[in-house]
């Protein structure tokens, strides 16, 4: 296990640097000091590292949710509505611990082979959500709460792209006014 995730640390950070369309495995494998054979032990081409890097950092993403989740459910609606930008803020700490995140995040948008790695964890944060908001908001139809959930999910999902690609908008401009616009889409 210790070499999967070295070999996924050295992918992220050669990701950072060449970007998507140039990193392959014998970048890889010559960055890590390994040969392919002992690369395509763990992955069989570049688009599986990627896909591994993207669930990487979704799972590490899901667990600050569920941990937040955890914590503010329990207090109602309005403490989560309050603690969405402390939320915010944790989500960009782990994207910015991560080696190559950002790149990580543009190739589950722009490769079509691990789009399903966003959406797939993306609609796992929302049925949790759902299970968590759900009992405190009974008048509100699932579906409908379903939806704004998802849709909050990806808005959130751009303002942690935001914060490493807009310099207009000072960082915590961007949580204050991120929070703000999640905390009112619930309660519409």
């Amino acid at each position: 296990m210790q070499t999967y995730e070295r070999l996924l640390d050295v992918a992220g950070e050669l990701l950072a640097d060449v970007g998507i369309e140039r990193i392959s495995t014998n970048l890889i494998c010559a960055r890590a000091g390994m040969t392919p054979p002992a690369l395509y032990r763990y992955f069989p081409n570049k688009y599986a590292v990627l896909e591994a890097l993207g669930r990487r950092l979704m799972d590490r993403q899901n667990t600050v949710l569920f941990t937040w989740l955890d914590r503010h459910a329990p207090q109602g609606v309005e403490a989560l509505g309050d603690a969405v930008e402390e939320l915010l803020r944790a989500t960009a700490q782990v994207t910015s611990a991560e080696p190559g995140a950002i790149w990580t995040l543009r190739a589950l948008r722009a490769v079509p082979q691990l789009a399903h790695v966003r959406i797939e964890s993306h609609r796992l944060v929302t049925d949790r959500l759902v299970g968590a908001y759900g009992p405190l908001l009974p008048e509100m139809p699932r579906e409908v709460l379903w939806r704004r959930l998802r849709i909050s999910v990806e808005l959130g999902f751009a303002v942690d792209e935001m914060l490493t690609e807009e310099d207009l908008i000072p960082r915590d401009d961007l949580f204050r006014d991120a929070a703000q616009l999640l905390r009112h889409s619930l309660l519409l």
